[in-house]
């Protein structure tokens, strides 16, 4: 078994700037409906929960960098919450041995933070 890690901090006025700013073509770029509409449903922390999301999305890179080129968009990668909240992955790609992918995410007034470990299955 192998196991990496991806970590990713960021501050939440930086990803509120670029939605002000950019809009739709940023959340678009960035982000899946199913993303946008959970993060619009938060309202006032709606800016936490993008933050959130986009520090995933870094961190899932980081712990799968190996494994994967860069042909990828930022929207293969979703993270969405299962049934109970716990954030969850969904992967619009197959990486061959990757046995599974957990991530965790927080946030406060100003940053979000969000971590990623991958297990793969010995070859």
């Amino acid at each position: 078994m192998k196991i990496t890690n991806g970590t990713d901090i960021i501050e939440i006025k930086r990803i509120q700037k670029d939605i002000e700013v950019n809009g739709e073509k940023f959340l678009n770029r960035i982000f899946t409906p199913k993303e946008i509409e959970y993060c619009e449903s938060k309202k006032n922390q709606k800016y936490q929960s993008y933050s959130a999301r986009f520090a995933a999305k870094e961190a899932i890179y980081k712990a799968l960098s190996d494994y994967i080129d860069f042909t990828y968009s930022w929207t293969d990668f979703e993270i969405l919450n299962d049934t109970n909240g716990k954030p969850l992955v969904n992967l619009n790609f197959k990486i061959e041995n990757l046995e599974n992918l957990e991530i965790s995410l927080s946030h406060c007034k100003e940053y979000a933070i969000a971590n990623a470990v991958a297990i793969y299955k010995e070859k």
